[in-house]
Protein backbone atom coordinates (compact mmCIF):
# COMPACT_ATOMS: atom_id res chain seq x y z
CA UNK A 1 0.00 0.00 0.00
CA UNK A 2 3.11 2.63 0.59
CA UNK A 3 4.18 1.84 -2.68
CA UNK A 4 1.17 2.44 -4.38
CA UNK A 5 1.00 5.97 -2.17
CA UNK A 6 4.74 6.93 -3.21
CA UNK A 7 3.67 6.02 -6.15
CA UNK A 8 0.72 8.12 -6.79
CA UNK A 9 2.71 11.52 -4.91
CA UNK A 10 5.62 10.86 -7.25
CA UNK A 11 3.14 10.80 -10.67
CA UNK A 12 1.75 13.92 -8.76
CA UNK A 13 5.03 15.89 -8.52
CA UNK A 14 5.85 15.02 -11.90
CA UNK A 15 2.76 16.05 -13.44
CA UNK A 16 2.49 19.36 -10.84
CA UNK A 17 6.11 20.66 -12.38
CA UNK A 18 5.04 20.06 -15.66
CA UNK A 19 2.52 22.25 -15.50
CA UNK A 20 4.70 25.18 -14.15
CA UNK A 21 7.20 24.63 -16.73
CA UNK A 22 7.94 28.12 -19.22
CA UNK A 23 7.53 26.06 -22.16
CA UNK A 24 4.05 26.76 -24.34
CA UNK A 25 1.77 24.05 -24.42
CA UNK A 26 0.54 22.21 -28.13
CA UNK A 27 -2.76 23.99 -28.29
CA UNK A 28 -5.76 21.28 -27.22
CA UNK A 29 -8.75 20.76 -29.72
CA UNK A 30 -12.05 21.36 -27.53
CA UNK A 31 -14.74 21.70 -30.13
CA UNK A 32 -15.33 18.04 -32.36
CA UNK A 33 -15.95 18.91 -36.15
CA UNK A 34 -19.54 18.79 -37.74
CA UNK A 35 -21.36 15.70 -38.15
CA UNK A 36 -20.66 14.22 -41.22
CA UNK A 37 -22.91 15.67 -44.04
CA UNK A 38 -23.67 19.07 -42.09
CA UNK A 39 -22.83 22.75 -44.22
CA UNK A 40 -23.63 25.48 -43.65
CA UNK A 41 -24.42 28.47 -46.00
CA UNK A 42 -25.68 32.07 -47.23
CA UNK A 43 -24.38 33.14 -43.14
CA UNK A 44 -25.31 36.95 -42.80
CA UNK A 45 -26.39 38.80 -39.29
CA UNK A 46 -28.55 42.42 -39.73
CA UNK A 47 -27.07 44.51 -37.11
CA UNK A 48 -29.52 46.28 -34.74
CA UNK A 49 -30.99 49.42 -35.46
CA UNK A 50 -30.68 50.60 -31.92
CA UNK A 51 -27.47 50.28 -30.28
CA UNK A 52 -27.84 47.75 -26.91
CA UNK A 53 -30.65 45.85 -28.91
CA UNK A 54 -30.02 42.33 -30.13
CA UNK A 55 -29.19 41.44 -33.68
CA UNK A 56 -30.40 38.48 -36.18
CA UNK A 57 -28.71 35.71 -37.75
CA UNK A 58 -30.08 33.98 -40.45
CA UNK A 59 -28.33 31.20 -42.51
CA UNK A 60 -29.00 27.34 -43.84
CA UNK A 61 -28.01 24.53 -42.84
CA UNK A 62 -27.83 21.28 -44.74
CA UNK A 63 -27.65 17.73 -43.52
CA UNK A 64 -26.66 15.64 -46.62
CA UNK A 65 -25.65 12.94 -43.98
CA UNK A 66 -27.59 9.35 -43.26
CA UNK A 67 -28.53 10.04 -39.68
CA UNK A 68 -30.63 13.38 -38.35
CA UNK A 69 -29.12 16.04 -36.67
CA UNK A 70 -30.47 18.35 -33.69
CA UNK A 71 -29.20 22.08 -32.74
CA UNK A 72 -29.17 22.79 -29.22
CA UNK A 73 -27.40 26.11 -28.66
CA UNK A 74 -25.63 28.87 -30.90
CA UNK A 75 -23.20 31.45 -30.13
CA UNK A 76 -21.32 34.48 -32.04
CA UNK A 77 -17.42 36.10 -31.48
CA UNK A 78 -17.56 38.92 -29.34
CA UNK A 79 -21.12 38.58 -28.56
CA UNK A 80 -23.04 37.87 -25.10
CA UNK A 81 -25.23 34.88 -25.69
CA UNK A 82 -27.13 34.20 -28.42
CA UNK A 83 -30.39 31.92 -28.84
CA UNK A 84 -32.96 30.59 -31.52
CA UNK A 85 -36.35 32.12 -31.88
CA UNK A 86 -39.10 31.48 -34.05
CA UNK A 87 -41.75 34.35 -35.31
CA UNK A 88 -44.89 32.55 -36.16
CA UNK A 89 -48.69 33.76 -36.23
CA UNK A 90 -50.28 32.79 -33.22
CA UNK A 91 -54.54 33.61 -32.71
CA UNK A 92 -53.51 36.43 -35.49
CA UNK A 93 -50.95 38.07 -34.10
CA UNK A 94 -46.83 37.81 -34.60
CA UNK A 95 -45.15 36.38 -32.10
CA UNK A 96 -41.69 35.15 -31.08
CA UNK A 97 -40.95 31.94 -29.24
CA UNK A 98 -37.60 31.02 -27.78
CA UNK A 99 -36.51 27.43 -29.53
CA UNK A 100 -34.25 25.31 -27.04
CA UNK A 101 -33.57 22.77 -30.14
CA UNK A 102 -33.74 22.90 -33.82
CA UNK A 103 -33.72 19.37 -35.79
CA UNK A 104 -31.94 18.94 -38.96
CA UNK A 105 -33.39 15.82 -40.53
CA UNK A 106 -31.38 13.94 -42.43
CA UNK A 107 -31.50 14.47 -46.71
CA UNK A 108 -32.86 18.11 -45.56
CA UNK A 109 -32.00 21.55 -45.65
CA UNK A 110 -33.23 24.28 -42.52
CA UNK A 111 -33.52 27.96 -43.58
CA UNK A 112 -33.26 30.60 -41.06
CA UNK A 113 -34.86 33.72 -42.54
CA UNK A 114 -36.51 36.80 -41.60
CA UNK A 115 -40.31 35.88 -40.12
CA UNK A 116 -39.29 32.70 -39.67
CA UNK A 117 -36.98 30.59 -37.35
CA UNK A 118 -33.44 33.05 -36.40
CA UNK A 119 -30.87 33.75 -34.10
CA UNK A 120 -30.84 36.78 -31.82
CA UNK A 121 -27.33 37.85 -30.79
CA UNK A 122 -27.36 39.81 -27.58
CA UNK A 123 -24.70 41.84 -26.38
CA UNK A 124 -22.79 42.60 -29.31
CA UNK A 125 -19.76 44.63 -29.28
CA UNK A 126 -19.82 47.91 -30.27
CA UNK A 127 -18.56 49.56 -33.50
CA UNK A 128 -19.93 46.73 -35.58
CA UNK A 129 -20.34 47.75 -39.26
CA UNK A 130 -21.91 46.66 -41.97
CA UNK A 131 -19.34 44.57 -44.08
CA UNK A 132 -17.77 43.10 -41.59
CA UNK A 133 -17.56 39.40 -40.56
CA UNK A 134 -18.42 37.77 -37.47
CA UNK A 135 -17.68 33.61 -36.73
CA UNK A 136 -21.01 32.09 -35.24
CA UNK A 137 -20.54 28.35 -33.79
CA UNK A 138 -23.82 26.30 -33.89
CA UNK A 139 -23.54 22.89 -31.68
CA UNK A 140 -24.85 19.73 -31.67
CA UNK A 141 -27.09 17.51 -29.41
CA UNK A 142 -24.25 14.85 -29.36
CA UNK A 143 -21.37 17.64 -28.84
CA UNK A 144 -20.42 18.30 -32.30
CA UNK A 145 -19.74 21.67 -33.47
CA UNK A 146 -19.90 23.89 -36.90
CA UNK A 147 -18.71 26.91 -37.49
CA UNK A 148 -19.04 29.81 -39.75
CA UNK A 149 -18.88 33.27 -41.08
CA UNK A 150 -21.57 35.41 -41.07
CA UNK A 151 -21.20 38.99 -43.21
CA UNK A 152 -22.83 41.68 -41.16
CA UNK A 153 -25.58 43.89 -42.89
CA UNK A 154 -27.00 47.26 -42.10
CA UNK A 155 -30.13 47.27 -40.40
CA UNK A 156 -33.07 46.63 -42.43
CA UNK A 157 -30.84 45.73 -45.23
CA UNK A 158 -32.09 43.17 -47.71
CA UNK A 159 -29.78 39.88 -48.29
CA UNK A 160 -30.07 38.27 -51.76
CA UNK A 161 -28.66 34.79 -51.64
CA UNK A 162 -25.66 33.85 -53.11
CA UNK A 163 -23.91 37.15 -52.72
Amino acid sequence: MRRILASLAASALVVGLAACSSEPEAPVQTAPEAPEGISVTDGRMNLPAVAGNPGSVYFTITNEGSEDQMLRAASVIGADSATFHETAEWSGQMDMQELLQVPVPAGESVTFEQGGKHVMVFGLPEGLEAGEELEVTLSFVRGDKVSFPVTLLAPGEEYEAGE
